[in-house]
């Protein structure tokens, strides 16, 4: 046997590799002996099949089998020995298999297309400057979760006639298209200021007409009403014309301990200043959830951006068009190829920062990850005593359904809360505290 590295250039190569008889023999008489001991041919007794027989029958898929399993064999172990930090898998060139003659060839060649990684460097120091945008609680979002939470919980009635806050229900026609919708609804508080009075003084089995791209200030409002994509609620305009079915108004809820116990459960808060302290909180964590979410993207574009990675791109076009069977076609290259790289070169870097730094996750990590999240969705920890034993079972079932992609997606999850926990203890992350809407206006121009 002989295997070589034909280096093409930096990022790809040729693997070949030329197999002697020898090199595959063995295996594939071993194999003929075991078919001819299991076999049940007609005309002789089990076990007692001549080797021969089982040769002219099954001796070229034996032989096509045993010369791939070595094949296999080798090129891992050619790969792992010489240490070729390789990208994707080893591509066989094609159609070179036609080429044999297996009734006859006895020495055989093949190539294997691969795509190299070169070693690369990153910077992970304080000299790395990341920006972080907290998001300020103000007293205005404090005002508007209330007054949420009290219509949320407050008691809900059908008047004869609609007024701003009300619900409205109907079924919405197109006059200029054959687009209907049997049922929709929608808040007049979430109405345009200039729509508004067309959906006040309404009652049922009234029809309003208006121009549905002005319905709205914000297309996911439309999006929403519709079903539909953003991108398609852009795009939808024309006279639309709403008959209503029903109206429904809710009374806000009092301030009080029934609100501050439907909200946080019985007696969490016993008075306003706790309640308001008690939203001013959960916001804050919501926020700093979103604070932390969009600093990562952050650190992966920073990293992506100012990381010097060499890639086989065209190696990988072929790769992914030729293991995709049939999915990846040149136009889904064309359009989604820059976005692939992208991910590719955020993994590379992702994997040797955990190598850096000795980053590891362990089975009875994820275990307990998955009952934590078993528990929070049972209901907490009152719950969890009552089901004692049993949450062993769960959580098993749990992790093994989905042939085990659940248990795979939450060691990801921990191992790369884990980097990212490195990569901020030695970064200098610069805080700038923003309103809710400078950050919305942040977030939205941000695009990658």
């Amino acid at each position: 046997m002989e295997i070589t590295l034909d280096k093409k250039n930096k990022t790809e190569g040729l693997i070949k590799i030329k197999l002697g008889q020898s090199d595959y023999q063995n295996q594939v008489d071993d194999k003929i002996r075991d078919y001819a001991r299991k076999a049940s041919l007609k005309g002789f007794r089990p076990g007692k099949v001549p080797n021969g027989v089982i040769k002219r029958m099954f001796g070229k898929s034996i032989l096509v089998e045993e010369i791939n399993n070595v094949l296999s064999r080798k090129l891992n172990d050619y790969i792992k020995d010489n240490k070729l930090r390789i990208i994707g898998e080893p591509l066989p060139v094609a159609d070179q298999s036609n080429q044999i003659d297996w009734e006859t060839q006895k020495d055989f060649e093949f190539d294997y297309q691969i795509g190299l990684v070169e070693d690369f460097t990153y910077d992970l120091s304080q000299k790395v400057k990341i920006k972080s945008h907290p998001i300020a609680v103000d007293e205005k979002v404090i005002d508007e979760t209330v007054q949420d939470l009290k219509k949320r919980f407050g008691k809900v009635n059908y008047p004869d006639t609609s007024e701003v806050g009300d619900n409205l229900f109907g079924s919405l026609k197109a006059e200029d298209s054959d687009f209907q919708k049997e049922s929709v609804f929608f808040a007049t508080d979430k109405v345009a200021k200039k729509e508004q009075k067309k959906f006040i003084g309404l009652k049922k089995d009234d029809t309003v007409t208006f121009e549905i791209e002005k319905l709205f200030d914000e297309a996911s409002e439309l999006a929403q009403l519709l079903d539909v994509s953003l991108e398609e609620a852009k795009s939808i305009k024309g006279k639309h014309a709403l008959t209503l079915t029903n109206i429904s108004r809710t009374e806000p809820a009092e301030m009080g301990q029934e609100l501050f116990d439907r909200v946080f459960g019985k007696d969490a808060v016993k008075n306003e200043e706790e309640f308001i302290q008690k939203i001013k909180e959960t916001i804050q964590g919501n926020y700093q959830r979103e604070t932390e979410h969009f600093l990562d993207h952050y650190i992966e574009d920073h990293f992506i951006s100012n990381t010097k990675i060499s890639l086989p791109e065209d190696f990988l076009k072929n790769w992914l068009k030729a293991t995709s069977e049939g999915q990846v076609t040149d136009e889904v290259i064309a359009k989604e190829f820059e976005s692939y790289i992208r991910s590719v070169k955020w993994d590379l870097i992702k994997n040797k920062i955990a190598d850096d730094h000795n980053i590891k996750v362990d089975a009875d990590e994820v275990k307990a990850k998955a009952r934590e999240m078993i528990i929070a969705q049972f209901g907490g920890p009152a719950i969890a005593s009552q089901l004692q034993d049993r949450l062993d079972a769960i959580t098993d079932n749990y992790l093994s359904n989905e042939n085990g992609q659940n248990f795979m997606r939450l060691y990801n999850q921990l191992r790369l809360e884990r980097i990212m926990k490195v990569i901020k203890e030695n970064i200098t992350v610069q805080e700038k505290p923003v309103s809710l809407d400078e950050f919305k206006k942040i977030v939205e121009e941000h695009k990658h």
